[in-house]
C-alpha cells in the first residue's frame, strides 16, 4: 500500500476526513480574491462562505458541474477560463483534455496541485506492486495530454526509476526496454497491445523482457478481462487498470487483487447517481470532487462514466470504494442498436476473446431512421470474421455486421483509443 493508515480507515473516521478536508478547500475557494467559477455557482445554492459547508446534507446542496460549463467559461473567458483561486503566476503547469467527448479543455496547476496529482499516482504504482527497485518505461510523446505526464512524476515520487520513450518509434521503444532492464511499462491497453504485435514482427518476445508489470490509463481496456488476458499472456506480465481526469486526478486504481478500482477516497468524494434523476444508486454515473486540488478544483463533477459499486470487502483489506468492473463504459458513447443499449466496452470485451484479431474499428451509420453497427476486423482468415458475428448474436442478443478487412489497414493509438467511428 501507498498509506495503509489511509487506504484502511474505517468508514466513519474516512467520512470525518474527507469533511475536514472539503471544508479547508471550500476555505481557500471562498477566501477574498478566490475562485470565480465556484463562488458563483455556490451562491446561486445558498452557500456564501465556507462556514455554510458544516455537514453532509450542507455538500449535498452544492450544484453538479458538467464538463461543458467548463467548455463554455473557458470560451467565454479564454484562454482559461474562471476556474482559478489564484493569481496566474502561482500556475506552473499546463494541460489539455484529450477532446474525445468535448471541446478539449484547458487546466492550470499549481506547484502543490501538482504534488498532489503525483501523491494520488503513488497510490496508483503502489497499488500495482510497483517500488523504488523497479525502473518504470513511459512509451509516449510527452504533449499537452496530462496522464503519463502525472504518472512519470508519481514513479518519480515512490523512488522508481523513471525512463521516457518519447521521440521513439515502437521497435526502439522494444529495444530499449530490453536493454534498459525495465520491470514495469505505463501506457494505454491499446498501445500494449499495439507493441505485442510490433515484437511479433520484429521477433521479438515481450514474454522474455525483464517487465513483470504493466499498469494502463487513457482508456477502460485493462478492466476488461479479455483485453486484459491478451495484454498478461503476452507480455508474461500483471496488468493493471487505472482511472483518472484531466481535469479530475488520478483517482482509480487496482490492489492486487484485481478485483475492480478502488476510488482513492482520502483524495476524492465518490456519488454513483441515476444519469437520468441524479438519485443515489448502486449502479449509475461516477461523480466525483477532488479534495487536494486547489488552483482548479472539480466539486460534484459529472464524470459521464458508468459505474457499479461492489457489495462486498476487497480481500486487500482497503476501505475504499470499489467499482466492480472498474470503468464499464461512457454513458455518452452508449449505442442504440435496434432498440437495444450496446457499449462500445462489450464490443472489445467480445472481440479480444479472438487472438486472431489483431484490431477492430466500430463504424455507426444511418440506415433510415435508426442507428446501425459495423465492425470491421484485421484478420486473415474470414472465418472469424462468420464466428465473430454469430458471438454478438449470442452474447448482445443483436446482430451486427463483422467484416474483415487488411491486416494494417486500421489506425493505431499511442494514447486513447479512438475506435468508435460515426459515419456521415
Amino acid at each position: 500500500m501507498f498509506d495503509s493508515t489511509l487506504e484502511t480507515l474505517p468508514s466513519e473516521r474516512l467520512r470525518d476526513l474527507q469533511l475536514r478536508k472539503l471544508q479547508a478547500l471550500a476555505a481557500e475557494l471562498l477566501a477574498p480574491g478566490g475562485n470565480a467559477f465556484i463562488r458563483r455557482k455556490w451562491a446561486a445554492a445558498g452557500l456564501q462562505s465556507a462556514g455554510d459547508l458544516r455537514t453532509w446534507d450542507d455538500f449535498r446542496r452544492l450544484p453538479v458541474t458538467f464538463k461543458q460549463e467548463f467548455v463554455a467559461d473557458q470560451a467565454e473567458c479564454p484562454p482559461f477560463g474562471t476556474n482559478l483561486t489564484y493569481p496566474l503566476e502561482r500556475y506552473v503547469r499546463l494541460h489539455q483534455t484529450s477532446g474525445s467527448t468535448a471541446q478539449p479543455i484547458r487546466w492550470l496547476d499549481t506547484e502543490a496541485s501538482w504534488e498532489w496529482w503525483t501523491r494520488c499516482w503513488g497510490f496508483v504504482l503502489r497499488g500495482a506492486g510497483i517500488t523504488p527497485a523497479d525502473r518504470v518505461f513511459f512509451p509516449f510523446s510527452f504533449g499537452l495530454f496530462i496522464g503519463f505526464w502525472a504518472g512519470f512524476d508519481g514513479a518519480r515520487a515512490i523512488g522508481a526509476m523513471v525512463l521516457p520513450g518519447g521521440g521513439q518509434d515502437s521497435p526502439t521503444r522494444l529495444a530499449w526496454m530490453e536493454k534498459l532492464g525495465a520491470t514495469a511499462l505505463v501506457c494505454t491497453p491499446s498501445y500494449a497491445l499495439h507493441l505485442l504485435q510490433v515484437a511479433r514482427e520484429h521477433a521479438v518476445e515481450p514474454a522474455k523482457l525483464p517487465v513483470r508489470v504493466t499498469v494502463h490509463a487513457g482508456e477502460p481496456g485493462a478492466g476488461i478481462p479479455a483485453v486484459r488476458a491478451r495484454i498478461e499472456e503476452g507480455w508474461g506480465a500483471r496488468a493493471y487498470d487505472h482511472a483518472g481526469m484531466t481535469e479530475m486526478g488520478a483517482y482509480g486504481y487496482e490492489c492486487a487483487e484485481q478485483a475492480g478500482l478502488h476510488v482513492n477516497e482520502s483524495e476524492f468524494i465518490a456519488e454513483i447517481v441515476d444519469p437520468v434523476s441524479g438519485a443515489p444508486a448502486p449502479e449509475g454515473e461516477l461523480v466525483l470532487t477532488n479534495l487536494g486540488r486547489a488552483g482548479s478544483p472539480a466539486i460534484r463533477y459529472r464524470t459521464g462514466d458508468r459505474v457499479r459499486a461492489a457489495n462486498a470487502p476487497c480481500p486487500c483489506e482497503r476501505t475504499f470504494l470499489r467499482l466492480q468492473g472498474g470503468i464499464l463504459g461512457r454513458l455518452d458513447d452508449m449505442l442504440i442498436v435496434r432498440g437495444v443499449n450496446v457499449f462500445p466496452s462489450a464490443i472489445e470485451g467480445i472481440v479480444r476473446r479472438f487472438t486472431a484479431i489483431e484490431e477492430f474499428q466500430v463504424e455507426v451509420f444511418r440506415d433510415g431512421e435508426l442507428d446501425e453497427v459495423r465492425v470491421l476486423v484485421e484478420v486473415e482468415d474470414v472465418r472469424v470474421a462468420d464466428t465473430l458475428r454469430r458471438t454478438f448474436s449470442a452474447d448482445l442478443g443483436i446482430r451486427l455486421d463483422v467484416r474483415p478487412v487488411p491486416l494494417r489497414s486500421l489506425p493505431r493509438h499511442e494514447l486513447k483509443a479512438r475506435r468508435v467511428v460515426r459515419l456521415r
